[in-house]
């Protein structure tokens, strides 16, 4: 699995130290980490989880108003997210406590930065599968990683716009995708006065991956809203 796919993961880091939050937030953006949050509190935490619902939450266990674990039972009682301790009590009846309740991981403080990056990885490598590149049509597959189509025995190679609309769409199978949004997902912050652009890229698609462009069946148009994509288990 390639560390792209798990940077892309929301973390949560509750600690009420300033300075390790900076340290540690530092650590985790100059890896690639771009969605952290933090929190300084059992409170903050709690309600991080449920409004930013992270991928992996990073707890001290000493924190003002509570402790890591407290806050811990209490996620539990509502999320699943995974969770790591990182903090500077080391006592083994601490450890065991962290663990018991559950914890994936538990990091003491001072920590080396790629000893908690490598746990990082590997709690996220065993929650989180990478999505596969291949997805399947009625009468053909899209390979994301070689940017082609397999039709019958034909393959045919996608642009890179082409690829860019289908993985979107690939991201959101089954559910409708906005005209807006592609055309973001397209050509950026300014998306608008596209859409002519958008209908070009849609023809040609289906050229591409329906084996009746005129009928199709897996490029769904959604009349006043945008477009889906249908796949096959």
């Amino acid at each position: 699995m390639n560390h792209s796919f798990l940077r892309n993961k929301k973390l949560l880091l509750v600690d009420d130290e300033p300075e390790l939050l900076k340290m540690v937030t530092s650590i985790l953006s100059d890896d690639g980490f771009r969605n952290i949050v933090t929190a300084v509190s059992v409170k903050e935490g709690i309600s991080a989880v449920q409004n930013e619902k992270p991928d992996l939450a990073i707890l001290d266990v000493m924190l003002p108003d509570g402790d890591g674990f407290s806050l811990m039972q209490q996620i539990r009682t509502f999320s699943d997210v995974p969770v790591i301790f990182l903090t500077a009590k080391d006592e083994a009846v601490d450890r065991l406590s962290g663990l018991g309740l559950g914890a994936d991981d538990y990091i003491i403080k001072p920590f080396l930065p790629q000893e908690l990056l490598y746990r990082i990885y590997a709690v996220l490598r065993r929650c989180y599968k990478e999505d596969t590149p291949l997805i399947n049509l009625d009468g053909c597959t899209i390979d994301f990683s070689r940017a082609e189509v397999h039709k019958a025995d034909k393959i045919i190679p996608l642009t890179a716009m082409e690829h860019i609309f289908l993985e979107t769409l690939a991201r959101n199978e089954g559910r409708i995708v906005t005209v807006d949004t592609l055309c973001e997902a397209l050509w950026g912050d300014n998306p608008f006065g596209y859409e002519n652009s958008l209908n070009a890229h849609v023809r040609r698609i289906r050229e591409k991956i329906e084996t009746d462009p005129s009928k199709p069946v897996s490029l769904i148009t959604v009349k006043g809203l945008g477009y889906k994509l249908n796949t096959r288990k």
